[in-house]
């Protein structure tokens, strides 16, 4: 790998740093026990798609409801 860029950053008053130029809106932030800080970016996607688990636990779920094997009322009237 080499360098794209070199700089130094600080710490704010709200323990932030700065990123100048970042290519990413999220990383991901690994900071180890002898200081050093590993920042790997992420892009945040929306799924295509439900999975087939998922829709196979709803369907599952809504069946057992229409069984009536669901849990006992919850009391909110103290809230």
């Amino acid at each position: 790998m080499r360098v794209e860029k070199e700089y130094t950053t600080h710490i704010d008053s709200k323990k932030r740093i700065t990123l100048r130029g970042a290519r990413y809106q999220y990383y991901n932030v690994k900071e180890y026990d002898n200081g050093c800080i590993l920042l790997e970016p992420r892009e945040l996607t929306v799924p295509k798609d439900i999975s087939s688990q998922t829709l196979a636990d709803m369907d599952k779920a809504i069946s057992n409801i229409k069984k009536g094997k669901v849990s006992p009322k919850v009391d909110l009237s103290d809230f």
